[in-house]
């Protein structure tokens, strides 16, 4: 067997993992959890008001953000965390390893078809969301969801990244999930609590653009300066403006450093993965 990655062997892998998600209506599930969560935060969230429907594209996409950073990491370390060690406890990875496929290609393969089932019920789960900002702010405002649907969907990749390394680190499945979890707390509830608590133990000496960049190393609140930072009345209304530093929030250096979370983690699971 050549020692060379075969683009065609990753592909048939990735579309064999895509077509069972397909099959056991994952994407479909997924894709209707985003869409009633978003229609609702779109359609009624605003409802306290007294106002049915988006006010302004910057406070809708503000609002899915908070939506975005909870579900979207969840579900994809759900999605990716028995990838491997699912097939270890099954017997059926030594089978799969006999064929005449590297364990990279497979790796990668794994990687492909979670990510595309991922992308596609991501894409699905916003699409009406879509067609209503179209249809109250034309296409200016679907011009500014594209680009947060597009990094909600790297967010995903960089999760899932994250949950194949686990799924090559661990021993089993039940330490794989637990693993999965406890990262998802630690990303989405207890970093920003961390950072916080530091800044004020230390009176704010820590404080200023240096302690700034500690964000990237969350890739969910990469995704937060991304997408809120970027819109003048959600950046002041977050009070971003006193936190972040401009550099920071420049559209360029949040997607390299997504980039980084996505290729990082897996990179690192294909070196752990190698016999």
């Amino acid at each position: 067997m050549s020692g060379r990655v075969q683009l065609s062997q990753i592909t048939a892998l990735g579309t064999k993992e895509f077509r069972d998600r397909l099959r056991n209506r994952w994407v479909l599930a997924v894709a209707l959890v985003f869409t009633l969560f978003s229609l609702a935060i779109t359609y009624f969230g605003a409802a306290a008001q007294g106002q049915i429907g988006p006010r302004s594209i910057e406070l809708t996409i503000a609002s899915l953000v908070s939506l975005v950073i909870y579900l979207i990491p969840l579900i994809a370390l759900l999605l990716g965390f028995d990838a491997i060690v699912g097939e270890r406890e099954r017997g059926s990875l030594d089978l799969l390893l006999a064929l005449p496929i590297t364990r990279l290609e497979l790796l990668l393969g794994k990687y492909l078809g979670l990510a595309a089932a991922l992308t596609l019920s991501t894409l699905a789960g916003f699409a009406l969301v879509a067609v209503l900002l179209f249809q109250r702010f034309g296409s200016a405002g679907v011009y500014h969801y594209a680009g947060f649907v597009l990094s909600s969907v790297l967010l995903g990749l960089a999760f899932l990244s994250l949950a194949l390394l686990l799924s090559v680190l661990a021993r089993d499945r039940t330490r794989a999930s637990g693993l999965a979890i406890a990262l998802w707390f630690a990303m989405v509830l207890v970093f920003d609590l961390l950072l916080l608590g530091l800044l004020v133990a230390s009176g704010g000496a820590l404080g200023g653009d240096s302690f700034a960049y500690l964000l990237l190393l969350n890739p969910a609140d990469v995704f937060r300066i991304l997408n809120v930072f970027s819109l003048d009345d959600v950046r002041r209304l977050y009070g971003l403006a006193s936190i972040v530093p401009p550099a920071l929030g420049q559209p360029w250096l949040m997607g390299s450093a997504m980039l980084t979370w996505i290729v990082g983690p897996l990179a690192l699971a294909c070196w752990r993965f190698k016999p």
